[in-house]
């Protein structure tokens, strides 16, 4: 009897282990990415992906499909191959919540067709298809010594790179670069392209990087950034790899930088500083966003608010600490990084901490056309000769930590801070005269101000996958304040003339002590559900609750008796302490559908805005509420691997901003000053979206077609007042019955001529807009159009020359409904090149130039023309070359001034200004490693 009763048992558990082994599958149908013919005997091998051991091995039906059982738990390498197609490879995992893993049609590719899987140099394969990822093998291209990653992208297939490192990967910018899946030193590509050695690499991925969201969930939501992944080799991640350069110049002209990284497995930790007052003021070709201000409060369209760095100066003048080509600047930066993976990658840390000052110093000419209504001669122009010295110190520290809690959840808490300090000294003379010459005003001015912020923010994101595929939870919190504190001087010296330029009385004189004090809190939160309704549609839910808190003292000074100095007698009308209280209860609705090539989403959310507006001076109090409506739906079809359409649309309301609504007079500019509006309410954006992309290997060429076009209803508009005397006051209003509108439209495409092995390019878009504003109580309407051509030629041989040419011409159509006999038409051309050779000897010889040409318009009268050419001849020393000396010009022609001509509302702009000229520099450039040794002890 106890036999029995044992047998039974184990027959039991044998049956309960077999039932688990088959509820670990794998399936899918194996098909034609053209012809969609189903492939019929397609080979399926299942690998383990720990050793790549074959772990199961079928053939598909002759209706293409496969289904693998007893699979069991763990992580699996799917390969399916066919004679003549490209082999498919894909990483899967199974677990107790994941029991099946359904590929869906493999859509197979011909290799005469698109060569998607190999192109054969000696042994290697140079080029793989991993699911979306384009893999290239690093071992199948010439890498030179001491090159870097840019030299080895540069002989990529379908991958550009220009001469300040931007890279075009099958017609789309690539906005990422990251280093074995994770960031190095932020997102600038070039940290890691100029920086990290060719012969490090293993392999180079290209693929669109999904969100967060997308990628968790499963649910594509259109989201998507052209990203490259480094992989390094194995022996090339512990040990340690830098470089410093420095040079001086003529002219006072020098420059410095020094990059330090050291890895250690999964550690790496870098270190970088520069100097120098010759505009570079980090390390790669977004340098001017290195000091820059991403951090600070606006509010998003849906009513929510979110951190862009704001200046809060009580309506003084201020610096944003980027430098824009205006004026000289002397830029000292630095910085750390440290990152790491342990415990099977279940934790990882990534921090950053910057630092860096910059000082500005130049001049700028402003010259500007004022249309009126009635006739022609009713135009105001004026001119303006203006000093700056302008400075920033700014600090920031930012920490994110990720742990996989169990196989179905993860937590990721990320903070940061950051402490800035600015300080800013303006001189202007100005003066307004008629279209006949004769004098309106003049105005002498000089502002300081200095401002003190501080800048805070933590999130938390919280996902969790429930056990039904596809059924996931995440919950999204996060929090933040940005406080402000400015202080600032206004002198000014007004002189109003009459109809026949006799000055009317004495000079208004304005000389006031100005403060703002500004703190903004806020938080927000987002919980989000996606539940999987068929195997081609999904559900995703979404609520949201979130604060924002705003509270602004601005106050103005006179002096008791002037030239004291004492500046201790409030002005009321020009003071002011206003809060802002916004309270958001947000729910969004959308669907999904996903079957074959197509995508469609659709859903709209819908959030309840509540209001409350106090002015603190007045006691006066308001309470508004509104309902956004955020209606949205996107196509997307997958004509192929590497090609595709997209159309979308979404609608949003805009909500206005504190500044537009707090009702204070701001008198900075004596001749234009502004008043808010608490009256004002949100607007409402139609937008429409839609590009279609197309990569062919073989031929390496690609199309990139892309347009969007959207209008605004009940806009917030400028409501601007003119006296007889020049004087403006200028208040935001909405418009309610006229729509605003704006349209983008342009074709780029690339292919290499074989025979020469020349990359042509070209491109042809255009753009435009209408806009309205409200000038003496009449309507303008302001319309612009601009068309641009730009065709270009590029070749390149690893260690032998590398050339890019580009240009083309421009023209823009101008006119305003108040000024219909004038317009701000004009035609331009641009055009700029590189080429760089190598000689015997280690010697490389190089060059870039722009040229530029803007002619005149009714408005102005002068064309503007420049020719910039730089040049640079360098030695490379050692076996490495390691050690490289060179010798630059910028500018050698000397023609470099600053120049810029806009139109909006009522206005015409044109500015010129002091920037870098004519230099030469000598320089040394130092490259040292010591990389190798396997894997770190413990």
């Amino acid at each position: 009897m106890k036999f029995t009763i044992t047998a039974l048992v184990l027959l039991c558990l044998c049956s309960f282990s077999t039932f688990a082994q088959n509820s670990y599958s794998v399936k899918g149908v194996s098909v034609d990415s053209v012809a969609n013919i189903k492939l019929v005997n397609t080979s399926i091998s299942v690998l383990n992906a720990k050793d790549s051991t074959l772990r199961k091995f079928t053939r598909a039906a002759a209706n293409g499909s496969f289904n693998i059982n007893n699979l069991g738990k763990g992580k699996f390498i799917l390969l399916v191959t066919y004679p003549g197609y490209a082999d498919y490879v894909e990483n899967f995992n199974l677990d107790s919540v994941k029991t099946t893993h359904n590929v869906g049609n493999i859509n197979m590719n011909l290799k005469s067709r698109l060569l998607n899987e190999v192109l054969i140099k000696g042994t290697v394969a140079a080029i793989k298809i991993k699911g979306d990822t384009t893999e290239f093998n690093a071992k199948a291209y010439t890498i030179q010594p001491n090159s870097k990653v840019e030299d080895l992208l540069k002989q990529l297939p379908g991958i550009q790179v220009d001469k300040d490192g931007k890279i075009t990967a099958q017609g789309q910018t690539v906005q990422k670069v990251l280093v074995d899946g994770e960031e190095f030193f932020g997102d600038d590509p070039t940290l890691v392209t100029k920086n990290i050695r060719g012969d490090m690499v293993d392999k180079v991925q290209l693929y669109d990087k999904k969100s967060d969201q997308a990628a968790f969930t499963g649910i594509d939501d259109g989201q998507k950034t052209k990203t490259i992944n480094i992989k390094l080799k194995e022996d090339k991640k512990n040990g340690y790899f830098g470089k410093a350069d420095a040079g001086i110049g003529t002219d006072g002209y020098y420059q410095g930088q020094a990059l330090y990284n050291k890895f250690q497995g999964k550690k790496k930790f870098s270190v970088y500083g520069t100097f120098g007052n010759t505009g570079k003021t980090g390390l790669g070709w977004q340098d001017n966003n290195k000091l820059g201000t991403g951090d600070g409060l606006q509010f998003s369209d849906d009513g929510n608010a979110f951190f862009i760095d704001g200046n809060n100066d009580g309506g003084l003048d201020s610096f944003n600490g980027r430098y824009d080509g205006q004026g000289i600047p002397v830029a000292n930066t630095g910085g750390a990084h440290y990152d790491n993976k342990w415990d099977n990658d279940k934790n990882s840390l990534n921090t950053n901490y910057k630092v860096g000052s910059l000082e500005v110093d130049g001049s700028r000419n402003n010259k500007q056309q004022q249309n009126l209504p009635g006739k022609v001669t009713n135009i105001i122009k004026s001119n303006t000769d203006q000093t700056f010295n302008n400075s920033m110190f700014r600090q920031k520290l930012d920490a994110t930590y990720s742990i996989k809690l169990d196989t179905t959840s993860t937590l990721k808490v990320a903070i940061d801070g950051t402490l800035k300090n600015s300080d800013t000294h303006t001189t202007s003379t100005a003066e307004s005269r008629k279209i006949d010459s004769t004098i309106i005003n003049t105005n002498g001015r000089t502002l300081s101000n200095k401002v003190d912020q501080q800048l805070f923010n933590a999130s938390a994101l919280y996902t969790k996958k429930l056990k039904k595929p596809g059924r996931t939870l995440s919950l999204n919190v996060s929090a933040g304040v940005t406080e402000s504190k400015a202080r600032g001087f206004l002198y000014s010296n007004l002189q109003l003339y009459d109809s026949v330029g006799v000055a009317k009385g004495s000079p208004e004189i304005v000389d006031q002590l100005k403060t703002d004090n500004t703190k903004t809190s806020r938080f927000s939160s987002n919980l989000t559900y996606t539940e999987p309704l068929s195997k081609s549609l999904s559900i995703i839910l979404n609520y949201g609750f979130s604060t924002n808190n705003s509270n602004s003292d601005r106050k103005s000074f006179d002096q008791s008796a002037p030239g004291t100095g004492n500046y201790n007698v409030l002005n009321d009308s020009l003071s002011n302490h206003y809060v802002f209280d916004q309270t958001s209860n947000q729910g969004g609705l959308n669907f999904n559908y996903k079957k074959g090539k197509s995508t469609f989403r659709f859903g709209t959310r819908v959030a309840n805005i509540d209001y409350k507006q106090v002015d603190e001076i007045t006691g006066t109090t308001g309470h508004r509420n509104f309902t956004n409506w955020s209606p949205q739906a996107n196509l997307q079809y997958k004509i192929s691997t590497y090609s595709a359409l997209n159309f979308g649309y979404n609608g949003n309301q805009t909500q206005p901003t504190i500044d537009q609504l707090q009702p204070i007079r701001v008198n900075t500019d004596p001749v234009n000053q502004t008043i808010g509006n608490p009256n004002l309410k949100p607007s409402f954006t139609n937008s429409f979206y839609g590009y279609y992309n197309m990569y062919k290997v073989i031929s390496d060429q690609s199309i990139w077609l892309n347009g969007n076009y959207s209008f605004t209803t009940n806009p917030i508009v400028s409501n601007v007042v003119t006296d007889t005397t020049g004087k403006s006051i200028i208040q935001s209003v909405n418009l309610n019955n006229k729509k605003q509108s704006n349209y983008y439209l342009g074709i780029d495409g690339s292919r290499k001529l074989g025979f020469i092995g020349l990359n042509v390019n070209g491109s042809l878009n255009t753009n435009g807009n209408i806009y309205y504003s409200m000038v003496n109580n009449e309507l303008n309407k302001t319309k612009s159009n601009t068309y641009r051509v730009t065709i270009g030629l590029s070749k390149y041989k690893e260690k032998k020359y590398s050339l890019y040419v580009s240009g083309g011409p421009n023209y823009t159509i101008g006119q305003a409904s108040l000024q219909p006999d004038r317009n701000n038409n004009g035609r331009g051309f641009e055009a700029n090149y590189y080429l760089s050779v190598f000689l015997p000897g280690k010697i490389e010889v190089s060059s870039d130039g722009q040229y530029q040409y803007t002619a005149a318009t009714q408005s102005f009268d002068n064309d503007f023309r420049q020719t910039i050419i730089n040049a640079r001849i360098s030695k490379a020393f050692f076996k490495g070359e390691s050690l490289k000396a060179s010798i630059s010009g910028n500018d050698l022609l000397n023609q470099n001034s600053g120049f810029t001509r806009s139109a909006s509302s009522n206005l015409i702009t044109e500015n010129r200004y002091t920037t870098i000229r004519r230099y030469f520099m000598l320089s040394l450039t130092w490259d040292f490693s010591a990389m190798g040794g396997g894997a770190p002890k413990k």
